[in-house]
C-alpha cells in the first residue's frame, strides 16, 4: 500500500512538472522579453516559425503522453492521433530552423536538430506500423517517440541542476552536452526496456 500511494505520488508530481513545462512552452512566444539572450535572438530572427515550435512543442507533451495513456480505448487514441500527429510534425519541422539559426553552439544546435530528425523518423515510423496494422511495432515507434519528447523536460531539469552545482564557466560545454543528453538517455533506456521486454516483438500471425 505504501509503495503504491508512493508510486502514485510520484507520477503526479511527475505529471504536473510536464504540464507546467508545457505551459512555459505556450506562453513563451508571448513573453520574449523576459527570455535569455540566445532564446531572445532566435525569436527575433524568426517571428513566425519559433513560436509555432514551441507552441507545437508544448502542446506535443502533453498529447503524446496522453495518446499513450489512451492505447487500449481505440476509438479516443485514433481521434487523439488526428491532433497529435499535425502537431508533432509542425514540432518537429520547426525544429530545424530554431535550432541552427543563432546557436549558442554548433554542437548543441547540431543536437537539438538531431531530436527533431529523430522525432519525426519515429513518427513517420509509427504511422506506417499502424497503417499495416503491426499494433507492437507501431507502439515500440510511439514509446521512443515519447522517449524523445520527454528530452523537453529533461532538458530544463539538466539545466536547473547545473545552475546550482556547475560552473558558469563551462556552461556552453554543458549546454552542448545536455542538447544531446537530454533527449538522447530517455531514448536509450526505453529502447533497452522494449528489447528487455519484447516489447518490438512482431504480432504473432
Amino acid at each position: 500500500m505504501a509503495r503504491r500511494a508512493a508510486l502514485l505520488v510520484l507520477l503526479s508530481a511527475i505529471g504536473l512538472f510536464v504540464i507546467q513545462t508545457a505551459w512555459k512552452a505556450l506562453r513563451a512566444p508571448w513573453q520574449i522579453d523576459d527570455f535569455p539572450e540566445a532564446l531572445y535572438i532566435k525569436a527575433e530572427l524568426l517571428p513566425w516559425t519559433f513560436p509555432a515550435h514551441m507552441i507545437a512543442g508544448g502542446l506535443a507533451l502533453v498529447l503524446v503522453p496522453a495518446m499513450i495513456l489512451l492505447s487500449r480505448e481505440r476509438r479516443w487514441h485514433r481521434r487523439l492521433a488526428w491532433i497529435t500527429v499535425p502537431v508533432v510534425a509542425v514540432a518537429g519541422i520547426t525544429a530545424f530552423p530554431v535550432a541552427l539559426v543563432a546557436p549558442v553552439t554548433a554542437v548543441s544546435a547540431w543536437g537539438f536538430a538531431a531530436q527533431g530528425g529523430v522525432w519525426l523518423a519515429l513518427l513517420a515510423a509509427g504511422i506506417w506500423h499502424v497503417r499495416g496494422n503491426r499494433l507492437a511495432p507501431h507502439r515500440a515507434a510511439m514509446l521512443l517517440l515519447a522517449a524523445v519528447t520527454s528530452g523537453a523536460v529533461f532538458f530544463r531539469i539538466f539545466l536547473a541542476l547545473f545552475a546550482l552545482h556547475g560552473d558558469p564557466r563551462h556552461y556552453q560545454a554543458f549546454y552542448a552536452a545536455n542538447a544531446w543528453a537530454a533527449w538522447g538517455l530517455p531514448l536509450i533506456a526505453m529502447a533497452i526496456f522494449l528489447k528487455r521486454t519484447g516489447a518490438k516483438r512482431p504480432d504473432p500471425q
